[in-house]
């Protein structure tokens, strides 16, 4: 910084204000600053930073099984928000949910001097951890359900799950199949819910849900046995890769969609609209995850005091394409 401050002639303090944009520089010596910076190639000493100032602008996110489209977007819509608000990401991904490795990760995390945590807890099992696991810093759940004693950012599981059951329902369909998720999983239960209690709103009949595991083989085998039920008009899927193996077990059962069976999925994968039919789905907006998720641990990182801990819901949106119809 000595350095730059010679070859730029501005004092140490000057460059110092330059580098944190402090407005009070002028911005012919800010632009000089800047080209002295450019020239010598001077890099900051984050971790000197961190001692002077006991931030060292690094975020922590613990996160389980990204191969699935749900966990992948919002880890990448957290880690999107977090560089927007200027801070860098360490990320621990488990393969295993249980206690040791909550806690080991949040341990390395906090040993690395992160800032605060965002947990992706989207199981039961995750939540529990989080229960029994000391934390000294802020923490912010994603998807965590009631985390007890924590901020929770989650998508409005149940609405999703009604918006889709009742559109069915308005299309003129007497019920609505259900094909769900892993019911640990918090985001298959609020499904349930929703799709289970649209159908006792409308004092329509509630069939036995299917489960999957969120895989397309799981919706194939579903789909196998829900082509051979007569009665099966309408099928609300839990998620989109489900959905795409339903429509080839219906494809090969010669059973036609949506002119015989229509189908509505959850999440609105980059793939859905390709779908042949293409797919009615229900979209998660995982940037205003990733957005609310930092925006509330910044905010509890930023207070003084403890900070009250916040319930941020965001609502999902419903996209209409080819694959409902009212039954013939």
């Amino acid at each position: 910084m000595a350095d730059v401050a010679k070859l730029a002639g501005v004092s140490h303090q000057t460059v110092s204000r330059v580098l944190n944009d402090h407005p009070n520089v002028r911005s012919e010596t800010r632009t000089r600053v800047l080209e002295a910076i450019d020239r010598l190639g001077y890099r900051r000493n984050m971790v000197a930073r961190a001692l002077v100032t006991r931030h060292s602008r690094t975020l922590g996110v613990v996160s389980f099984d990204t191969t699935l489209y749900g966990p992948a977007s919002t880890v990448y819509g957290i880690e999107q928000a977090a560089r927007a608000a200027g801070y860098f990401v360490s990320i621990v991904s488990l393969k295993s949910i249980d206690k040791p490795g909550v806690r080991d990760a949040i341990n390395y995390l906090t040993e690395q001097g992160v800032d605060g945590i965002v947990v992706v807890a989207p199981q039961r099992t995750a939540v529990r951890a989080l229960d029994d696991v000391r934390l000294d810093r802020p923490v912010v759940a994603v998807e965590g359900g009631q985390a007890r004693g924590l901020s929770v950012v989650a998508v409005d599981q149940v609405a999703g799950a009604r918006m889709a059951t009742e559109h069915l329902l308005e299309l003129g369909h007497e019920t609505v199949w259900h094909v769900s998720g892993p019911l640990d999983w918090l985001e298959a239960e609020g499904r349930v819910q929703g799709w289970r209690q649209a159908l006792l709103d409308a004092g329509r009949a509630v069939p036995e849900p299917l489960t999957g595991d969120w895989s397309p083989r799981s919706g194939y085998e579903a789909g196998k046995s829900l082509a051979g039920m007569k009665d099966v008009t309408a099928v609300f899927v839990a998620n989109d890769q489900m959905a795409l193996g339903v429509l080839r077990a219906f494809t090969e059962a010669g059973v036609r969609v949506p002119e015989q069976v229509s189908l509505v999925g959850f999440d609105d994968i980059p793939e859905s609209e390709f779908f042949s039919p293409p797919l009615t789905t229900v979209r998660q907006d995982f940037d205003a995850v990733g957005r609310s998720s930092i925006a509330v641990l910044l905010r509890q990182i930023d207070s003084e005091e403890r900070a009250e801990h916040e319930h941020v819901v965001v609502p999902p949106r419903f996209v209409r394409r080819a694959s409902a119809m009212a039954p013939r």
